[in-house]
């Protein structure tokens, strides 16, 4: 099968679900191709965070590694509103030189995946989408005008046309808000790519050696943003008195800080009475050393796919008390803490500092099995083939009528 993923703006070396689904679907069998804008379209959506600098280079390191093709579009986008990119007829003509079976459009509620909505009964080709929103997370101003809009001109199309709207997170939004049937919107979790990430003793002992840090240091993760919305001062903060053990205490910090919010989370750091060593923004390919070497992982605020990840890795994993993180550390595998609270972040890492080796190594392993059994991104990805292959098959029905 032909299978063309269109993603707004494409980041070749991250660890999002565009990254990895497509892989695995070229692994299977399958000609896949993501199409996608031209370096400017990452910069003006994602910001400097990970920039464009070589995208050509690290695209064609993707596809050595993956098989998968990516086509950026030859113009740039034409407009971004809202963090939503416009696209110009130049993304339609690029995805139907590729002759697809199916376009899998990668965001329901962008302009784009609207567009192909709206044509869905004109397409030569099958369609399905997919849907990254959560409820918490819409606090745009025009967010209730923009779901009446949806409601009223775009959920007709996917009901009528039978578009699958695949659900990235155990969350009812596109039902509540959206009004898209459940029935049409299955939920595939996220996961992690178990074939970069899962537990290496020699990874470890290496990284400690190179690192300086000792086999009973207690070493701790974070890897991500150091801004205001992931919490950088929180994480700073809960850090920066000894805790009571005999064993040290060794944050390692994979990310950067910017403007005055990083400066203060950088005078943080410089004053911690325990060892913190830093680490720049890392690619995909390079993360699972950190999780490896490390005894837990820690996220300050909101929710994070590097919760799959850490986890594959044997991690057991400290994170806020929203209810996603809740749900997700709720398998003996982690603990959260009083969302916003340095003191209760600092009471959940001394009690797993202090935490039996025994029953610590026993959550490690509960980590390392809820993702081998249930979110593995091979066995996500098969479930992602079984529904691309429905919408397909449906599509040669009506096709044939």
């Amino acid at each position: 099968m032909v299978i063309v993923n269109i993603e707004d703006y494409f980041i070749p070396d991250v660890g999002y679900q565009i990254n990895i689904v497509p892989k695995y679907l070229a692994m299977f069998g399958h000609k896949t191709y993501i199409v996608t804008s031209k370096p400017e379209g990452i910069v003006k959506a994602a910001g400097s965070f990970f920039g464009a600098d070589n995208i050509e280079q690290r695209d064609a390191e993707y596809t050595k590694a993956t098989g998968v093709q990516i086509i950026r579009v030859d113009l740039p986008i034409k407009k971004l509103i809202a963090n939503r990119v416009i696209h110009g007829r130049q993304l339609f003509k690029a995805v139907e030189a590729l002759s697809p079976d199916i376009v899998f459009v990668h965001g329901n509620d962008t302009f784009t995946g609207m567009s192909y909505i709206s044509k869905a009964k004109k397409l030569p080709y099958a369609l399905i989408t997919d849907s990254h929103m959560l409820e918490m997370a819409t606090t745009n101003k025009f967010s209730k005008l923009f779901r009446k809009f949806y409601k009223l001109f775009i959920t007709p199309k996917i009901i009528k046309n039978n578009i699958t709207v695949i659900r990235t997170q155990d969350d009812n939004y596109v039902n509540k808000h959206l009004g898209i049937p459940l029935s049409q919107a299955p939920w595939i979790s996220y996961g992690s790519d178990s074939l970069l990430f899962y537990p290496d003793e020699q990874v470890k002992s290496k990284f400690r050696q190179e690192n300086n840090i000792g086999e009973n240091d207690f070493v701790v993760v974070y890897t991500g943003k150091l801004d205001e919305a992931k919490g950088g001062k929180l994480l700073a903060e809960a850090f920066l008195k000894k805790f009571d053990s005999d064993r040290n205490v060794v944050l390692v910090v994979v990310g950067n800080t910017v403007g005055e919010y990083g400066k203060e989370v950088e005078e943080l750091f410089s004053s911690s009475e325990n060892r913190i060593i830093r680490f720049p923004t890392q690619k995909y390919p390079d993360l699972p050393k950190f999780y490896q070497a490390a005894d837990l992982s820690v996220f300050a605020k909101q929710c994070s796919l590097s919760f799959y990840d850490a986890q594959s890795c044997g991690l057991p994993v400290l994170s806020e008390d929203n209810n996603i993180n809740v749900d997700r550390c709720s398998h003996q595998n982690g603990l959260n803490f009083k969302s916003g609270s340095v003191q209760d972040f600092r009471a959940k890492i001394q009690s797993l500092l202090s935490m039996p080796r025994d029953e610590y190594n026993c959550m490690k392993q509960n980590s390392y099995n809820f993702i081998k059994e249930n979110y593995d991104y091979e066995k996500k990805a098969r479930e992602y083939e079984m529904y691309i292959q429905k919408a397909f098959d449906e599509f040669k029905k009506r096709r044939n009528k």
